[in-house]
């Protein structure tokens, strides 16, 4: 017997941006005008919730199809460009993973750095994670140079000035007894952000690891990749989209 398929349900406007016909905003407009029906029922609802998968969704009754979208989570290895091809023909990471399809990462970690990268070629998804208001959470592991100072963690936390900006670390905890191992938590995507936090205060960072990206962790092997679960997805809209 084959297992039961969760159903995942997206709002109707979403599936209609989804589509490529118009603008998620330009959507809404097209439901509350009674242009859009699901099941050959007009809705007007926009808290309306199809299964992109089973339902029948029209606009001006034109059947539409939403384009398919690929979510993937790459453990990056070192030595890698996070970008879609470079100018020095370096590997990229867009290099490791094997789809006839277009995709893009989702913002950046340096060509050192290991840990979880997201890409898609989801637009929307891609602004999500992005976007600096939304305040993603990214959990890294840092390996520095000297021991971690207790009134330096607790700057860490409180702030500092960084490219003339207050900048923290939401948490900060030390992993062993050198206390050169430190697991900390941000929601800022700045460029080489962490090394800049432990650079302010006189701090090297010699490894740098980033082990979850807005919940998603890094649990398959360095240089491997999957395919977001639909759950996922679908969570990471449900606890970040405004």
């Amino acid at each position: 017997m084959k297992p039961e398929r969760m159903t995942m349900l997206i709002r109707l406007n979403r599936y209609i941006a989804n589509s490529g016909i118009t603008s998620r905003r330009k959507s809404e407009e097209f439901i509350l005008q009674g242009r859009v029906s699901v099941n050959n029922k007009v809705v007007t609802d926009l808290a309306y919730k199809v299964d992109d998968e089973k339902d029948r969704v029209m606009v001006d009754e034109e059947k539409i199809h939403p384009k398919k979208h690929l979510y993937f989570l790459l453990n990056k290895p070192k030595g890698v460009v996070t970008t879609t091809d470079d100018e020095k023909q370096r590997k990229t990471v867009v290099d490791l993973i094997k789809t006839k399809e277009r995709i893009y990462p989702v913002g950046r970690l340096d060509y050192n750095t290991t840990g979880v990268l997201l890409l898609t070629n989801d637009g929307e998804f891609s602004n999500l994670l992005t976007h600096p208001g939304n305040k993603i959470p990214r959990e890294y592991e840092v390996k520095i140079d000297n021991p971690l100072a207790e009134e330096d963690r607790i700057k860490l936390l409180k702030g500092v000035s960084l490219d003339g900006r207050n900048a923290v670390f939401i948490k900060v905890f030390i992993n062993d007894s050198s206390r050169k191992n430190v697991k900390v938590v941000a929601v800022e995507g700045r460029n080489h952000f962490v090394k800049k936090m432990f650079g302010a205060l006189g701090y090297t960072v010699l490894k740098l690891n980033r082990k979850k990206f807005a919940g998603v962790k890094a649990d398959i092997p360095l240089g491997a990749y999957r395919k977001l679960t639909r759950i996922e997805v679908e969570g990471i809209y449900k606890q970040y989209a405004k």
